[in-house]
């Protein structure tokens, strides 16, 4: 429907648009924008982050793109109307088409689009572009926990059980997570295991989430970047060779034990502290605090994920949790927590290269005459795998690579990895289009700019980190001529003569959708937006054939349908057992410190969010962290001749960064930290590298190494490999 302020009511119960946790909150409207206010809801109970509580600026920056943008001829972006602006997207596809192939037509999706957009977007690429190049940036951030779930669990769902589980938690493993900076609420729901000195952080540095366990509330191990792989083994190994393993468990639920046992006997607690740096007391503790009682959850999150060998280490998590009996069982389990506020629903229903809706396989001949049927389409017609994002990028301009891209979501000039050759590589398009609500840094780039709606000005859902489908619901109407992507969607793919239906209204969406999951391992075909709008809390799976017909017990708000807690009675594998994958870490040399060498990590700030093109916006968050820091021991500083608010250079071989320094003790002497957030001369990404997990194709964000010094620092760059 179209939105408009008579189609508003007083007040809207809606979500947070940052992180998975999807916190619940009320919009009230005040004159072009509305005012904030948290509500009620099991992941934030009433609580909102200092992100959440300023959501609502974004809807009204100076720079919101409210009319389409045309790069003239003078290389300038200017308005022009939707019929023109359409129109040079749409010949510009086709030329591209006709010279190269469908597959010189890229699409890159994001982690924030609603479940109705993300559907859309990856018919559109099958359909309407015939194209197997699309790709999305949760391939950044999930990757690797969805490919070592899927292979040990056969379903990837970041908490395969409701948020409100952990509260009962003795003791919580949490393996390369801030949720202090990235998502405050959860913090309420570690704070039992807190209290019974059970909560146990790993990070290299002393985050703000490491340092609750302070003063008797847990533990923090402090490994060496990159090396998280083998103190999972390390445990591991302890709770095989003290007998703490549940073997009850493991021989009614598992398989693949025998040759776990052989991978792990390598790696003793000695020979773990040699390479990790922690010690060897510290490892056997917290092996069997994990095994001694009831209510013991492992989590992982991107800080052990983003490695070149982030899958198998997330799956030495997994290996960690079965042999201790955690998942499935009541009040214990395993889980990772997903980042963008859509990062789940996201990568369920084919924005990924390799995926077609309900999280099935586009390789599956099957899943293709299922969804082919759905969508009104040939199988034998639809595109087959195409390229994970990172290599989507590099192939731009290259021969048989992608000549024109279309970007919904995403700001992929701040946040791929290698972002200089990334900006280069936009730069050698023959049409970069991008659909954004704001002129992001690759939006600037771009030579059509689509103006669409944001999360307060549209309808649809969304899926939480716990596989929550949620209601989206519009409390303001949008500014100017900005319209949804379903719409810009369904014009293009008039003008392209696609086959098949396109709605545009996001229950009609919402509606092909489920009906293209059905029987698919994220199987929503029992949803739609009237059965959301009742209060219902549905998890999926939630088949058809599981939801009462109208009128029954689940118009009472509060009723739960749907699938809250996996593993219960069985894996999704053959079988019904989890598989214990052996890995084999490859032990990489220390990094090193000659000279001003250092191991640079990246992670968040409190203020921030991904690349920043929305927070960076917002007044209070940018006055609170303005610029790009770069977080150095102290005795490192005081090596490298440099103090606290020195202006500083970090390099790498593929670029440079200036940055404020800023002192932490919490930090290993190895390592500096800076976050992701930032644009131009201090855009991180700038010096990481192109380097992916063979298995995920996630890029290793997590460990490069950087010279640190002052600005005039004519450091050898032959120096750095």
């Amino acid at each position: 429907m179209t939105i408009t302020s008579a189609t508003i009511t007083s007040a809207t119960d809606t979500h947070c648009p940052y992180c998975a946790l999807q916190c619940g909150m009320r919009l009230t409207p005040a004159g072009r924008t509305v005012e904030v206010a948290p509500r009620e809801f099991p992941t934030n109970r009433g609580g909102l982050c200092r992100k959440g509580w300023t959501a609502a600026e974004v809807l009204t920056v100076g720079d919101r793109v409210t009319r389409p943008l045309v790069r003239d001829a003078d290389g300038d972006l200017v308005a022009a109307t939707w019929e023109r602006a359409l129109a040079v997207v749409a010949d510009g596809l086709r030329d591209v088409r006709r010279r190269h192939g469908a597959d010189a037509v890229g699409v890159f999706g994001g982690g924030g689009l609603t479940n109705e957009k993300a559907y859309h977007l990856g018919k559109f690429a099958r359909v309407a572009l015939g194209t197997s190049r699309i790709d999305y940036n949760g391939r950044f951030c999930m990757s690797s926990a969805a490919a070592a779930a899927n292979r040990a669990l056969g379903v990837d769902r970041g908490l395969p059980f409701p948020v409100t589980d952990l509260d009962a938690a003795s003791t919580i493993l949490l393996l390369g997570s801030n949720p202090a900076a990235t998502m405050p609420p959860l913090l309420s729901h570690l704070q039992g295991a807190r209290e019974r000195g059970g909560l146990v952080v790993v990070d290299p540095r002393r985050s703000q989430t490491a340092e609750l366990t302070a003063e008797g509330g847990g533990t923090h191990l402090a490994p060496a970047p990159g090396t998280d792989l083998v103190l999972l083994l390390g445990l591991t190994h302890v709770v095989l060779a003290e007998g703490l393993a549940d073997e009850a468990y493991l021989g009614e639920r598992t398989e693949g034990l025998r040759e776990l046992r052989l991978s792990v006997n390598a790696w003793w607690p000695e020979r773990v502290q040699q390479v990790t740096g922690v010690p060897v007391g510290r490892i056997r503790d917290v092996a069997r605090r994990l095994a001694a009682g009831n209510g013991v959850y492992v989590i992982t999150g991107r800080g052990v994920e983003q490695h070149v060998d982030g899958a198998d280490t997330a799956t030495a998590a997994i290996n960690l949790a079965l042999v201790l009996g955690l998942v499935g069982r009541p009040g214990s389990g395993y889980g990772t927590l997903t980042g963008q506020g859509n990062g789940q629903g996201g990568r369920e229903h084919g924005q990924k290269c390799d995926q077609l809706p309900g999280y099935r396989s586009i390789s599956d001949p099957a899943a293709r005459k299922h969804v082919a049927g759905v969508w009104g389409v040939a199988a034998d017609e639809m595109p087959g795998p195409g390229l994970p994002a990172v290599e989507l990028l590099a192939s731009m301009g290259r021969p048989g690579g992608v000549r024109a891209l279309l970007v919904h979501g995403s700001n992929v000039v701040v946040s791929a990895p290698d972002a200089g050759a990334v900006r280069a590589g936009l730069g050698g398009l023959d049409l970069l289009v991008v659909c954004d609500f704001v002129l992001s840094e690759t939006a600037e780039l771009a030579d059509v700019v689509l103006p669409v709606t944001q999360w307060a000005e549209e309808e649809g859902t969304t899926t939480s980190l716990e596989g929550r489908v949620l209601r989206r619901r519009a409390a303001v109407p949008p500014p100017g001529e900005a319209r949804s992507d379903l719409w810009v969607l369904a014009e293009l793919a008039r003008l392209l003569d696609a086959p098949g239906a396109w709605p545009t209204e996001p229950a009609q969406v919402f509606d092909e959708l489920a009906r293209a999951s059905a029987g698919g391992p994220a199987d929503y075909s029992g949803l739609s937006h009237r059965l959301l709008d009742t209060g219902v809390a549905a998890y999926w799976p939630c088949p058809a054939h599981v939801i009462p017909e109208p009128g029954s017990r689940v118009t009472v708000e509060g009723d739960v349908v749907g699938t809250p807690r996996l593993f219960a009675d069985r894996f999704p594998r053959p079988g019904g057992r989890a598989r214990l994958v052996p890995v084999t870490p490859v032990v990489r040399e220390p990094l090193g410190q000659r000279g001003g060498q250092l191991t640079m990590i990246t992670g968040r700030l409190l203020e921030h969010y991904q690349s920043g093109a929305q927070t960076r916006r917002v007044p209070e968050l940018l006055a609170a962290q303005p610029r790009l820091t770069a977080e150095l021991h102290p005795a490192t500083a005081s090596r490298l001749r440099l103090v606290e608010g020195d202006e500083v250079s970090v390099r790498s071989p593929r670029g440079s960064v200036r940055a404020r320094l800023r002192l932490s003790p919490g930090m290993r002497l190895d390592t500096v930290f800076l976050p992701f957030h930032y644009a131009g001369a201090e855009c991180t990404n700038l010096l990481t590298e192109a380097a992916v997990d063979p298995v995920s194709r996630m890029p290793e964000f997590k460990r490069t190494l950087v010279v640190v010094g002052p600005p005039d620092d004519e450091a050898d760059q032959e120096d750095l490999p």
